[in-house]
């Protein structure tokens, strides 16, 4: 087995639930009394080993995304450790980071610089983005002139040419019309092929099947199995059909 390049060691979470906007921005200032509490994340474990491709599934609220934002950087544990070896790309809010007033162009390495690029390099991938996103003459006009799908696009186009380490996907295939989710499909095959390590979130499961060997089920913030999609998938779906038959009784 190569080396781990995601390594999650005992890792939690806990987010507190506030009432309102009003109670949040208190908050800064005052520590809530008896607040309540989602534990996004309970003593999650786990590594992931360079050209992996991995599916995370489980219901909403099962902590996928509070995982795939540590991953990215975007949000950090309460308790435990992270280590992420190499440069991530994130298909997560595919928009993030965009100035609504700067060109598609300008964008691409306003995205760049936010993702630490050096100029050289973003000139000579700014074709290749270009080119993938299918945007035509639009590229030069100001992004707030986009449909959001052709942000998106831009978005998606940019995080899968920037050759990262760990690309991360989230239910970002829901781009374009269906030639252009197939395009972005055998995009994602691409990257893995060459040797990427892919994180992806879908509730397709054959989306997952397609794409991922290995499969990690979270439910209410913990693993409840880690192993093949195959056997992944019937513990989830074998799990849900036991609450439905619950619910009829």
């Amino acid at each position: 087995m190569s080396e781990a390049i995601i390594t999650f060691k005992n890792v939690s979470k806990t987010y507190i639930l506030y009432k309102n906007d009003r109670a949040r921005f208190q908050a800064l200032f005052f520590k809530p009394r008896n607040p309540k509490t989602n534990k996004a994340l309970n003593d999650v474990s786990f590594e992931i080993y360079r050209g992996e491709s991995v599916g995370i599934v489980g219901d909403n609220g099962a902590g996928k995304s509070t995982l795939l934002k540590m991953i990215t950087g975007v949000a950090f544990p309460d308790e435990g450790e992270i280590i992420v070896n190499g440069k991530v790309a994130a298909l997560l809010e595919l928009t993030a980071g965009f100035s609504m007033e700067m060109t598609g162009r300008e964008n691409i390495y306003l995205k760049g610089y936010i993702l630490g690029l050096e100029d050289a390099y973003i000139k000579q991938i700014e074709e290749r983005i270009i080119d993938f996103a299918e945007l035509g003459d639009y590229i030069d006009q100001p992004v707030r002139t986009y449909s959001s799908g052709m942000k998106m696009r831009l978005g998606f186009a940019i995080n899968v040419n920037i050759e990262p380490d760990v690309l991360v996907v989230d239910e970002a295939l829901s781009v374009g019309d269906a030639s252009f989710k197939r395009k972005c499909k055998d995009k994602i095959k691409e990257i893995i092929s060459a040797g990427t390590t892919v994180l992806y979130v879908s509730h397709n499961a054959e989306s997952v099947r397609e794409i991922c060997p290995r499969s990690i089920y979270l439910r209410k913030g913990t693993v409840i199995f880690d192993g093949t999609t195959d056997e992944t998938l019937k513990v989830y779906q074998d799990y849900k059909e036991a609450q439905k038959n619950k619910k009829k009784k």
